[in-house]
């Protein structure tokens, strides 16, 4: 090769290596992020406008449900203690943006339903999404069993917000953590992504072998108007004060 042109065919290799490296963007590292959003105090005022919109009856206290309550003979327990207002909601998150419709200030409360007498079997009761417009409800869904709000985004920029949701379980010390990315259009959960198991730490079990496992979520930067590609590097450490994070897989995380 002439050695006058190698200088120049070296810098577009560089420039090319360049962007292809800042098109790539993190959305959320499970190894050590926390919540972009937390969550304001909510006033008894709010929670009672919100709960009361949601729910057609409802108890305030979770010590005044029906010891007798068993599900009226239905196969869906929990279904059945929500009709019958067998139920003490609590709001365990909330944040603000543009849910449903563009240029709209609205706020998404996430709301443990916490069914009477709903067992581990039950994830101890369900969970709900309601968006308020002001005082208006225009969303109320089922969220899943996701139990928090963690990364609020516009990916593809068509003023809809996205938000990052987890739920978590903890059994015999092992700490589990699942996550998918939604949206609320037309009145439903909609999954853009599930991510499926982003965290898995066993360390505190005590257990020999025990190690943590973390997710890495990030994504290619896309034309506006485009939901870029996502993407999950997973990362496994041992049990150490500092956990030093190798590179594990990609894709969904191995169980």
């Amino acid at each position: 090769m002439n050695s006058l042109l190698l200088p120049w065919v070296l810098l577009i290799a560089f420039a090319t290596s360049l962007a292809q490296t800042t098109t790539k963007q993190t959305l959320y590292d499970f190894r050590s992020d926390k919540p972009a959003m937390t969550p304001a105090k909510i006033s008894l005022v709010t929670q009672k406008m919100v709960l009361s919109k949601v729910f057609r009856k409802y108890l305030t206290d979770g010590n005044k449900c029906n010891p007798n309550f068993e599900g009226n003979g239905t196969d869906d327990y929990l279904a059945a203690a929500r009709k019958t207002g067998q139920i003490a909601p609590s709001i365990i998150d909330s944040t603000t943006g543009s849910f449903t419709a563009v240029g709209q200030t609205q706020t998404a409360y996430l709301i443990s339903v916490a069914e009477c007498g709903a067992s581990h079997a039950d994830n101890f009761g369900s969970d709900r999404v309601a968006i308020f417009s002001g005082q208006q409800l225009v969303t109320n869904v089922d969220a899943d069993f996701k139990s928090s709000f963690v990364r609020k985004t516009d990916l593809n920029g068509d003023g809809i917000e996205e938000l990052l949701m987890t739920s978590g379980y903890m059994n015999q010390g092992t700490l589990t953590q699942s996550a998918a990315l939604v949206t609320f259009q037309g009145g439903k959960l909609n999954v853009v992504k599930d991510f499926e198991l982003v965290t898995e730490d066993s360390c505190a079990s005590g257990f020999p072998g025990s190690n943590a496992k973390a997710a890495v979520i990030s994504f290619e930067i896309a034309a506006p108007g485009k939901m870029p590609t996502l993407h999950q590097d997973n990362y496994a450490s041992s049990c150490r004060n500092v956990k030093r994070w190798r590179y594990l897989s990609s894709g969904k995380m191995p169980e």
